[in-house]
């Protein structure tokens, strides 16, 4: 998952809004988002590589999200699987503040994540790049790519700004596809430095990424209601 805007606890009745989408490999083997067979109390898609979830929500009302982290280094292959910290959340029954403890002391185990989780009472956020950092978070609407949380890169300034005037106008559900489909690219001058080449940072800099090899695959919409009633839908993209 490689971009995801949010809006926590502004509209009413609605704590949580989520649009996201997923950045991956099309050669990496993917299960739409679904009830799992041996979690059935987890609907999420899931990575059939190394078995974990990028985002998704769960029978009592909770959710998660996780996007990697981009720092021009390849990730290191003694690492365990970052997938699996949004799969635990939604399958065991850790308090969202207690599930926080338990990721500050297994962060070094990972490459680089931001996750995103909680359920409608509270919301933490919590990465493990340059350095271990995490918060509960507010009211607001936030946005996450593969830097920190609202780091300003172009992308995520001009999704968030769409994701603002959507809830303003209460717009339906294909108003949020449709801006994730988004594959506007900014100015060079304006593209973050994260180490990887221009060309790398060209091709990612969209909202919505194309290419023949790598891109996004799915896009989601999250709504999670005050009685902890949810409603995902994902589009496959490719």
């Amino acid at each position: 998952m490689c971009l995801i805007v949010f809006a926590w606890k502004l509209v009413p009745g609605c704590p949580l809004i989520l649009a996201a989408n997923r950045d991956e490999f099309f050669i990496r083997p993917t299960q739409p988002a679904d009830w799992w067979e041996d979690q059935p109390t987890v609907y999420a898609g899931r990575d059939l590589q190394a078995g974990g979830t990028w985002l998704g929500v769960n029978r009592a009302g909770r959710f998660a999200g996780l996007t990697n982290i981009r720092n021009g280094h390849a990730a290191k292959l003694d690492k365990r699987s970052r997938g699996e910290l949004v799969a635990d959340f939604l399958r065991e029954g850790a308090d969202p503040h207690s599930y926080l403890e338990h990721v500050r002391d297994t962060a070094n185990a990972y490459n680089g994540f931001n996750l995103i989780f909680g359920d409608t009472d509270a919301l933490y956020w919590i990465s493990n790049g340059a350095e271990l950092a995490f918060r509960l978070l507010e009211p607001g609407i936030y946005g996450l790519s593969n830097g920190s949380l609202d780091t300003p890169w172009p992308k995520v300034v001009r999704a968030k700004a769409q994701f603002a005037s959507l809830l303003c106008q209460g717009a339906p559900d294909d108003a949020y596809f449709e801006m994730l489909t988004d594959t506007g690219r900014p100015a060079d001058c304006r593209l973050p430095d994260t180490g990887v080449s221009l060309e790398w940072e060209r091709l990612l800099s969209p909202i919505c990424i194309e290419s023949p090899d790598y891109g996004t695959r799915a896009s989601t919409l999250l709504r999670v209601g005050g009685s902890g009633s949810t409603s995902l839908v994902e589009r496959i993209v490719r």
